[in-house]
């Protein structure tokens, strides 16, 4: 079928065994979707035994096409024939992950030694093509530096059982640090903006930067894709059903459909995903409700197996998906997108939970994070707490609720007999670390009794103060030192990172002897009540396994005909 075929067939060999897939057989396609994008303004290729004979149907053996859409939620989106295995990578987009000068650390491990995956998925509308200028209009705005119109963090959990997707407003005011690209030297200084900016700061890699200070979520990767990329990507998964409870036009979008649900692909689908004006009360919030509903469809979509059959249609779902996305140098291969989606495809369609930043206007046209309910969304994903509530119902080891009872609380030992290490987390990407803070605290502690504490002068920068035991036999030391100095209980973690107890001070504690108090509730029960183990109402939030939600079309863009 090709001229290299059978030096590409050993290729593919080798690249299947080192995905972990077998000589005989295969892993499941990656499940996942293409996404979204910015608004203007703001193979089945059989093979022979060597015989020159056709092996019989049963015999036959393929090699596997495996495509990997990770799209928002699994966004983002890297389809690999590995036939095509050099020619895809070099499809790929690559960047710097973060730009500013302090990075968060990345999340610690829990007792598994499984992680939590952060990933931004940004959507740009850069016009820096002619397909990008005929799709986004605005040729005037050519030479412009894009701008991240669409922004949304998917978190997947440390077991793999839940994620949760997280939009923010495009004008959402955020304080965007100190970036320097690396491609040119050139040196942003830090400034507070729409969000949407911080992209034309030397690049995505100061969107990351900006989205680690605004919600101390440390970020593991990004994908990024255009206008043309999310075209490309729609048709060539056949369209994506989506539905709408009126008849809708929207002039400027160029968005058309016709009540009740629709089909969508190309153009159509840069539309919908594009939209302000067509649905709710015809601003960004709408906007993200309905990124939100065509992604849960697309996810539903490969998780069935749907456009994943058709060798021809695979090899442009590869091609279309390489071509659009730019990611950060940590995922710049094919192999590594592969692995990401096998990770992804683990989340059942019912775990994944879409949510927009609860948020409310400010002056000069800003969007700001509503105070209480937007930390507390960031507060879940920070400490890997699915955003649907579901965590402790799901726990397998749950009694029965008739013979249900409380754990008993873990005895501890006496405090001069517990070595405790005090790290400095104080640092941010927008302020120096408070010097001496891990001293401070283990002085506190010493005072207490707790002879053996120790400032380690190591740095940490993180959101949260936390204090890490790593076996269940620490647990009781561990929730009795979080008790002495008025730390939640929530915030006591089960970690295979540490070789002991070991507190982190985070940017939560930068000054006081004793943890802030925490007022809100649940936290007098160490977090525990159930209402806030989950998204706020003000969230908005979308199950991905929700088939029958439709679009509410603004009233003023309601249409009686679409000729």
């Amino acid at each position: 079928m090709y001229p290299d075929h059978d030096q590409a067939r050993g290729e593919g060999r080798v690249a299947r065994g080192n995905a972990g897939g077998s000589a005989t057989g295969a892993a499941p396609p990656g499940t996942d979707d293409p996404y979204d994008v910015g608004y203007q303004n703001g193979y089945d290729d059989g093979y022979h035994d060597g015989t020159g004979k056709e092996p019989p149907k049963k015999k036959r053996r393929f090699l596997r096409w495996f495509v990997l859409v990770l799209a928002v939620l699994i966004l983002g989106t890297a389809g690999a024939g590995y036939l095509y295995y050099q020619h895809l990578n070099g499809n790929l987009g690559k960047d710097s992950l973060n730009l500013g000068d302090n990075k968060l650390d990345r999340s610690n491990p829990n007792a598994a030694g499984q992680t939590p995956l952060n990933i931004l998925l940004l959507g740009s509308d850069s016009r820096e093509s002619d397909k990008n200028v005929e799709l986004g209009g605005s040729k005037g705005d050519r030479d412009r530096p894009p701008l991240a119109d669409v922004q949304m963090l998917v978190h997947v959990s440390a077991d793999r059982s839940n994620m949760s997707v997280v939009s923010i407003p495009r004008d959402t005011k955020a304080t965007i640090p100190r970036c320097t690209d690396p491609k040119s030297d050139d040196v942003f200084q830090k400034t507070t903006d729409k969000i949407n900016t911080s992209l034309q700061h030397g690049g995505p890699g100061c969107t990351v930067a900006t989205w680690e200070e605004l919600t101390g979520v440390p970020i593991d990767h990004f994908m990024m894709i255009d206008f043309a990329g999310v075209v490309s990507m729609a048709d060539a998964v056949g369209g994506v059903p989506v539905c709408v409870d009126n008849n809708v036009h929207d002039p400027q979008s160029k968005l058309r459909l016709t009540k009740g649900k629709s089909t969508i692909k190309g153009e159509q689908a840069l539309s919908w995903l594009r939209t302000r004006h067509g649905f709710g009360d015809g601003t960004d919030i709408g906007r993200a409700k309905a990124q939100h509903m065509y992604m849960s469809a697309m996810v539903r979509q490969l998780k069935a197996g749907t456009k994943l059959t058709d060798p021809g249609k695979l090899r442009a779902l590869a091609e279309a998906a390489t071509e659009a996305l730019t990611v950060d140098d940590g995922l710049g291969s094919v192999k590594k997108l592969y692995d990401l989606g096998n990770d992804l495809k683990r989340v059942p369609t019912k775990r994944i939970t879409m949510a927009t930043m609860p948020w409310r206007y400010g002056p000069n046209g800003y969007v700001l994070p509503k105070p209480g309910d937007a930390d507390r969304v960031f507060s879940l994903v920070r400490n890997d707490v699915a955003l649907d509530g579901k965590d402790k119902k799901d726990g397998k080891d749950k009694k029965p609720a008739q013979t249900a009872s409380p754990d008993p609380t873990p005895s501890s030992s006496p405090r001069a007999e517990i070595p405790v290490r005090v790290m400095n987390g104080t640092g941010t990407a927008l302020q120096a670390p408070i010097t001496g803070r891990a001293g401070v605290i283990a002085g506190v502690l010493t005072g207490k009794g707790y002879s053996q504490a120790i400032a380690d002068r190591t740095p940490k920068s993180q959101a949260d103060t936390t204090i890490s035991y790593p076996t269940e036999d620490d647990k009781g030391n561990a929730l009795a030192l979080a008790k002495s100095l008025g730390v939640p209980e929530r915030l006591v973690k089960h970690s295979s990172a540490v070789q002991g107890i070991t507190l982190v001070v985070g940017t939560d504690w930068r000054e006081g002897n004793a943890y802030p108090k925490d007022t809100r509730p649940g936290d007098d029960k160490g977090g525990d009540d159930e209402k806030e183990q989950q998204a706020p109402d003000s969230a908005d939030a979308l199950q991905g396994d929700d088939e029958d939600q439709c679009m509410n079309v603004n009233p003023n863009y309601v249409t009686q005909t679409l000729g």
